[in-house]
């Protein structure tokens, strides 16, 4: 495909060449349509540099008055490389952090001009710098669809804490490491718990007696777990547990994890925010380190990380805890 520089270019040597044909440079100027003043500048530019230096400049963007400072796209981009999962609207929200005002939509329009636009894009740039540094990762593959599904409701923390199992991957030299989840359906406060696996009701029963521990440090008494139909969940000392610490248990439908939602939806998120930019960045050699990569995440999440869906609105679960304190207080 021809471009309009290399018609130019082309158009300047044809005109030298076609002087020295007709031995005229008036009549060459007047078949090519340009002055003789132009015609010796671009003569004198071939005698001097050579051909090549006929090739058409490329011109500078103009600065618009209202641009995007040049260190305030620097540290976007920085941000968006080392936390490549995230959209435009927490990318704001990382910036905003910084001191940085900016739209979600200029975000993205930075990063379309970089060519970090799409969530691959980001992904695949992290892994070639992992990569330089000499950390060997994973190859990029296409990505799964999100999950699904409604959103239970409640009406106070801690009358339905969602729990689930997840199955973060094998490890080498750790072995298969799952993850317990814990997220309040009211405030969405996220509480997460590594293992080696498989999942057992051993660990489930030990799970709600650090999840009950931490939720009690808050001020929240749990009432309610929502579990999916696991064996870890269906266990008899599990129930039997849940019945001896006073918690009611609810099951969703067989073969419906969309029931689940809430737990199902922050599990793709700590996947996206947490676990990929993680992999991407170190080896894990213990479940130990693991847990506390996961931990740094969820302060992270719990108090600063402002969440858009359409229930939480931009809140984050530090406001909604705080927010009940204050009117129980009251």
């Amino acid at each position: 495909m021809t471009t309009s520089a290399e018609i130019i270019y082309h158009r300047r040597v044809r005109l030298l060449d076609l002087a020295e044909e007709l031995d005229n440079i008036s009549a060459a100027c007047r078949q090519i349509g340009v002055s003789r003043t132009r015609y010796y500048e671009w003569k004198n530019t071939a005698e001097l540099y050579g051909l090549e230096a006929l090739w058409p400049k490329d011109r500078r963007r103009p600065a618009q008055p209202n641009e995007t400072p040049t260190h305030v796209v620097a540290d976007l981009l920085t941000v968006a490389v080392v936390e490549p999962t995230l959209g435009c609207r927490q990318l704001a929200d990382r910036l905003a952090e910084l001191g940085y005002e900016i739209g979600k939509t200029t975000v993205q329009r930075i990063l379309n001009v970089h060519g970090l636009g799409r969530r691959r894009q980001r992904i695949a740039r992290a892994a070639a710098i992992a990569a330089l540094a000499g950390i060997i990762t994973e190859p990029v593959t296409e990505e799964l669809g999100e999950p699904f599904g409604f959103c239970h409701w409640a009406g106070w923390p801690g009358d339905l804490v969602a729990l689930d199992s997840f199955y973060i991957g094998n490890l080498k030299g750790v072995g298969k490491v799952y993850q317990l989840t814990a997220i309040d359906t009211c405030a969405r406060w996220a509480i997460v718990k590594l293992i080696i696996g498989p999942v057992t009701t051993a660990d489930t029963v030990r799970f709600i007696g650090h999840v009950t521990k931490i939720m009690r440090r808050l001020g929240i008494p749990v009432r309610r777990v929502l579990t999916d139909n696991g064996p870890e969940y269906k266990g008899l000392v599990f129930r039997d547990h849940l019945a001896e610490v006073g918690i009611g248990h609810v099951r969703i439908p067989p073969r419906s994890p969309n029931h689940n939602a809430v737990c199902e939806r922050f599990q793709g998120t700590m996947l996206q925010e947490c676990w990929r930019p993680a992999f991407h960045r170190r080896h894990f050699n213990s479940v130990r380190q693991l847990q506390t990569e996961a931990n740094a995440w969820l302060v992270r999440y719990n108090t600063r990380r402002r969440n858009h869906g359409d229930y939480m609105a931009g809140r984050r679960p530090i406001d909604i805890l705080d927010n009940h304190t204050t009117n129980k207080a009251a």
